[in-house]
């Protein structure tokens, strides 16, 4: 497992993948500021605060940004053996399909993570820029709290994004899945429903910001059970599939 997770930093260090990534982590922290400081040009007596500004950047990342970026990476990870033709090499290590799977998973939980505190720490650097009020320790030790929880939750739903990897072997089907949520996480956005739908109700548990049609198992209960169907889907289908 150590041998593996060692090789799939080697694979990603020469890779451009992960500055890319980071610049897609970067986009929803500046389009915030950049959103701010318009809201404070036309309304100059308007206040700004920290609490607001970690707040309204981590919805846009769960939301928007975090599902579609984090699919990329995911069909990164788990497409790229395909695409090189590197696969049935591999296996004749000999290497434990499920090993592998898991290894992937390491990987992208470690990367998932890593955008997370670049996403954390460029929204709390723009805040100081623009002078936002409200800074305590409190608001930084809650609102990276939140960050996290919001990101090990998108991990655990990446499941379903492996499946369609691996079923596919294409980075399109991923993205069109990805952009399908993406679109709906819109759509039930604010509405009670978010709470039942699994990548909504990861800004709902992030956030805290829970309905009371809806208790917070509901939502712990779908993203559970999404969680384990996608994991239990890859690993069926990899271990029976054919590697030409």
């Amino acid at each position: 497992m150590v041998n593996l997770l060692y090789t799939e930093m080697l694979k990603l260090k020469r890779a451009k993948m992960f500055l890319v990534s980071v610049i897609g982590a970067s986009a929803a922290p500046i389009m915030m500021f950049i959103g701010f400081l318009n809201m404070k040009s036309q309304q100059p007596d308007t206040a700004i605060t920290f609490e607001l500004s970690f707040y309204n950047t981590n919805m846009y990342i769960l939301l928007l940004i975090g599902n579609l970026l984090y699919g990329v990476i995911t069909a990164f990870l788990f497409n790229r053996e395909f695409t090189e033709d590197t696969l049935k090499n591999l296996l004749t290590i000999p290497v434990s399909r499920t090993g592998l799977i898991v290894s992937k998973m390491v990987m992208l939980f470690l990367w998932i993570m890593a955008l997370t505190l670049v996403a954390w720490g460029l929204t709390f650097v723009l805040a100081l820029v623009g002078q936002f009020e409200g800074l305590s320790t409190g608001v930084l030790l809650q609102s990276l709290k939140q960050y996290t929880l919001g990101a090990g939750l998108l991990f655990l739903l990446s499941t379903p994004t492996m499946f369609v990897t691996f079923l596919f072997k294409n980075y399109v089907p991923t993205i069109i899945f990805t952009s399908v949520i993406t679109m709906i996480n819109v759509a039930l956005a604010d509405k009670k429903y978010s709470a039942l739908f699994p990548w909504s109700a990861a800004h709902v548990i992030g956030d805290h910001a829970f309905f009371p049609e809806y208790p917070p198992s509901y939502s712990y209960l779908a993203i559970i059970i999404t969680s384990i169907a996608g994991f239990t889907a890859t690993v069926l289908y990899f271990r029976k599939a054919d590697i030409h």
